[in-house]
């Protein structure tokens, strides 16, 4: 009940804005963590997250973090070729010619999270019950309620791009999802998503010679611990490099990629896992992941 009044609270001050994008991440810190955070001295991996919001170099953030706009981002590193064929991009629901679109796609906002819509058919697609929840996510705005200045600079768009073939994938019944931890420009460990419905999934971190380490997480009811490991995939080696490549410069960052018989793609990068207030790793893991970030020296 505590935690709730607390989460109202900043709900009601953010949208008065009483509240600086600090304060909000300092108090949303608090609801979802349970202690107050010091990002003056940063020392876990939520607060160096949060130091590099408000004191680091976020100028390319923004671009990073534009599901559209990334994608010149990724051929600029030489990586086109992991690139999810883009099937079309509109500013506004009204712009999308339904009528055009393939049988099957995977549509979501540029900005968005939790907003992605999976269609396997398109006869069976509830196209207005589309256009509401793509018109509802394109007015959010996680700039302000998370703490996140950056998204505040992406223009708001929606994009489809083609349904990748999960048939003869192992142990999920969902694209797997290796999320790469890339900490001072070197991979860490990768955190595997499976058997994703909505915001539930089975979890399960890997270190880079993917040995699996279940103690490094807090499983709940939304992340499940993986009971079926994910085989090592086949494009292991060629993952961590491509991750590598395209964190680098960046202290902190997620990258996200698939492997589809025998090919990568890439997902999404992430410069904010969870906005900064990752509550799925335990105490100690989230302070050895803190340790091996080295943070630019802050000039007042």
């Amino acid at each position: 009940m505590k935690k709730k009044l607390i989460f109202c609270l900043i709900r009601f001050l953010t949208r008065l804005h009483i509240l600086t994008p600090i304060r909000v991440a300092k108090l949303r810190f608090f609801y979802v963590l349970g202690r107050w955070p010091d990002f003056g001295n940063p020392k876990d991996l939520n607060e160096k997250i949060n130091w590099m919001k408000f004191y680091g170099d976020t100028s390319m953030w923004s671009l990073l973090a534009d599901k559209y706009a990334v994608r010149e981002y990724v051929r600029s590193k030489g990586l086109g070729d992991l690139l999810i064929p883009l099937i079309g991009k509109w500013d506004s629901v009204e712009e999308i010619d339904w009528d055009t679109l393939p049988n099957q796609f995977v549509m979501k906002c540029n900005n968005g999270t939790g907003d992605v819509l999976i269609c396997k058919d398109k006869t069976k697609l509830d196209i207005e019950k589309a256009k509401e929840h793509f018109n509802k996510h394109l007015k959010k705005k996680l700039s302000i309620f998370t703490g996140e200045p950056h998204y505040a600079k992406i223009k708001p768009c929606i994009i489809a791009e083609q349904l990748l073939d999960i048939s003869t994938q192992p142990c999920s019944t969902s694209l797997i999802d290796y999320k790469v931890w890339v900490l001072s420009g070197k991979p860490i460990f990768i955190w595997v998503t499976t058997n994703r419905k909505g915001y539930f999934t089975d979890v399960m971190s890997y270190d880079t010679d993917w040995k699996p380490h279940p103690e490094w997480s807090v499983f709940t009811e939304h992340y499940r611990r993986q009971e079926k490991l994910v085989p090592r995939p086949r494009c292991l080696e060629q993952m961590l490099e491509a991750a590598q490549r395209l964190s680098e410069g960046q202290p902190i960052a997620r990258i996200d990629l698939y492997e589809v018989d025998g090919k990568v793609y890439f997902g999404e990068i992430t410069m904010t896992s969870n906005a900064g207030y990752t509550d799925y790793f335990t105490k100690d893991m989230l302070r050895w992941m803190g340790d091996k970030v080295q943070l630019p020296i802050h000039k007042s």
